[in-house]
This record gives structure tokens, C-alpha cells and sequence, in this order.
């Protein structure tokens, strides 16, 4: 389990990480989000001792991570594939991080046949696909076999087929009571694989939520409805308490009715319907929504104040 109360973190003048109070639960994947410069990387190099915060605290299982005696069997991390020497081969790699915590070799090729690196577990790291680098990373995390697993971006780099695999390998990792916090800019991915979300923005908390919670509050379902009589059926629907706009002028986008009500209010008002088709809202929209005001760079390329 990890929890952070107030937790803050100032470099200089610029306060990265800005009195957070959240927490991730064991047996669910917790989605942590943001724009870039929201505080995500910061963090979770706090999480890991990496960064001490400026106040408040943040532990894993009950203790800070610099006070657990084994950490490696507390808490995994995957937060840079990257920083692995490449003159290694990826086996040597993960017996070096196993003898820190004399963890035996056979740990060591049970991860690697849990990650599918058996065909390139004797081969030099530096000759690895970025794919295969996150595979590497994501043994290493699971070396001491922890409660506790931080993944920041583990399917960057990775094929449609890798990436579903990592998926399937998450939602196991919670089924088994692990409390898993996972990071990516991919909304359709992570609206498949977490439970919960904690979204940032400018170093603070915008959302704490269960992803269906979020979705809700983003809007539910939209019913798009295309009819020549567009007029006449908008005050109708809006005398049932329909919200309505209209994307184009022979469609209309009603919310707060269902199709089955609104196809009624059409035939008691005499309305021709040519289209009734419900969206639900997703994710990414209800990312892009909550996180407008804060993203560092906006599409027309106006800057935006960062945190880190």
C-alpha cells in the first residue's frame, strides 16, 4: 500500500508536488496521471526515496522506503528502462540487482520466463528494442517479488501484442492483492487496466476517483440525434431536463435522457428522427476536460506556466 499525506516538494522557487494526500490500495490498479510538469515523475522518485519531500511523507506498506529493511521485497519500480548498463547482458543484469538481497538465480530465470525475455536473457542490453527494454525493467521490479509495484510507462515502446500482455499482466498482479500504481499517457489503455484514478495538475490533486466515477462525472452518455426538426424537438427534450447542443444544424447532442425516452418525447411531439445513437464519454475526454487549465503546452503552442 502506499499513502502520501500533504506531501510536498519545492526545488528552489518552483514547488513541483504541492500537499497531495492520496492513496493507492492493494488488490487494485491505481492510475496516476497528468500533463507533463504535473509532479508524477517527482512523485514517485519520492515513493522510492530518490527525492525527499519538502514536507509531509509518503510510505509503502506502513514505513518510508528508506526504512525497510529489504525493499526490493516491499516495493518493485520500474521508472526508467533505460538505466541498465548495456554492456551487460540482461541475465547478468538481473543477478547483480539479486545478489543485493541474495535473491538466488532460480528467482532470477523465474522472472525472466514471467517477462518473455528467454530468447534474449543471454544477450547484451545495449542491443535491446525499447520493448524489450521495458520487459527487462519490469523483471527487475518483480526480482523480490514485492506487495507493492510502481510502473511508469510500462507500455512505451512495447507492440499491440506487448501491450496487451502488459495489461493482462497488471490486472494479475492486483487479482493477487498487490497494490500495483501504474503511469501512462495512453487514456484507452489505462481506461482497460485501472481500477482508480489520481489525476495532477500543477502539483495538486484534480481527481481521486474509480474510473467509472470519473466517467460519470464526465458527462455518461451522450445521445447524438439526427432530425430535420431540430427546433421543435429541442424544446421538447429540454422541457424533460435534456441538455442540448447542436454540432451541426440537423443533429443534436442531448444529455441527461436516455434513447428510449427521447425516441418517446419525439413521437408524442410529432418529430421525424433519422439517427438516435448513444456515446459514452470517454476517458481521454474526460482527461482532456478535467486537465485544460493545466497542461504546460497548449496545441496552438502557447506556453503554460510548469511545475516540473
Amino acid at each position: 500500500m502506499i499513502e502520501a499525506q500533504s506531501l510536498t516538494k519545492r526545488f528552489s522557487t518552483t514547488t513541483a508536488v504541492d500537499g497531495i494526500t492520496f492513496s493507492a490500495r492493494p488488490g487494485r490498479v491505481t492510475g496516476f496521471l497528468g500533463p507533463n510538469g504535473a509532479g508524477k515523475s517527482t512523485t514517485m522518485r519520492m515513493i522510492v526515496g530518490l527525492d525527499r519531500p519538502s514536507s509531509g511523507s509518503i510510505t509503502v506498506n506502513g514505513r518510508p522506503y528508506a526504512e525497510h529493511t529489504a525493499p526490493i521485497h516491499e516495493v518493485g519500480a520500474l521508472l526508467d528502462a533505460t538505466a541498465v548498463s548495456g554492456g551487460r547482458s540482461a541475465r547478468n543484469h538481473l543477478l547483480a540487482v539479486a545478489a543485493t538481497h541474495r535473491i538466488g538465480a532460480r528467482r532470477v530465470d523465474e522472472v525472466i520466463r514471467l517477462t518473455g525475455l528467454e530468447s534474449v536473457a543471454r544477450k547484451r542490453v545495449r542491443g535491446f528494442s525499447l520493448g524489450m527494454g521495458q520487459r527487462l525493467g519490469l523483471a527487475t521490479a518483480l526480482l523480490g517479488d514485492p506487495a507493492t509495484l510502481i510502473l511508469d510507462e510500462p507500455v512505451n515502446g512495447l507492440d499491440p501484442d506487448g501491450v496487451v500482455w502488459v495489461r493482462q499482466f497488471v490486472r494479475g498482479l492486483a487479482a493477487e492483492g498487490r497494490t500495483v500504481l501504474l503511469s501512462s499517457h495512453l487514456m484507452s489503455e489505462m481506461a482497460q487496466t485501472a481500477d482508480h484514478l489520481v489525476i495532477l495538475g500543477r502539483g495538486r490533486i484534480i481527481a481521486d476517483a474509480a474510473v467509472t466515477d470519473i466517467l460519470a462525472d464526465a458527462g455518461g452518455t451522450t445521445v447524438a440525434v439526427r432530425t430535420p426538426d431540430g427546433g421543435l424537438l429541442a424544446t421538447a427534450l429540454e422541457a424533460h431536463g435534456a441538455g442540448i447542443s447542436f454540432p451541426e444544424p440537423d443533429l443534436l447532442s442531448v444529455n441527461g435522457l436516455d434513447s428510449r425516452r427521447i425516441a418517446e418525447i419525439a413521437a408524442q411531439n410529432g418529430a421525424v428522427i433519422y439517427e438516435l445513437t448513444p456515446y459514452a464519454a470517454s476517458l481521454e475526454e474526460a482527461y482532456m476536460a478535467l486537465t485544460r487549465d493545466d497542461v504546460e503546452y497548449h496545441s496552438a503552442g502557447t506556453p503554460r506556466e510548469a511545475t516540473r
